[in-house]
């Protein structure tokens, strides 16, 4: 896929587990496990702002395109 989701990689700098945005941002543990991984189609806006958010960061500290 050329998407990559890097979210554990920010959830690592900014010393966040999943556990806790998950809460943060009301979603269960199990999609924000979804999201990690890439396994996700679709993320919608409103859940990317609030990690964003949350995470102090900018979509593309989360989202990559690669070739």
């Amino acid at each position: 896929m050329p998407i990559i989701v890097n979210l554990d990689v920010m959830l690592a700098k900014r010393k966040v587990r999943s556990k806790e945005l998950a809460e943060a941002i009301d979603i269960t543990e199990q999609n924000l496990s979804i999201l990690k991984t890439g396994k996700a189609k679709a993320i919608r806006l409103a859940t990317l702002e609030a990690i964003c958010n949350y995470l102090a960061c900018q979509p593309g500290d989360i989202l990559e395109y690669t070739k």
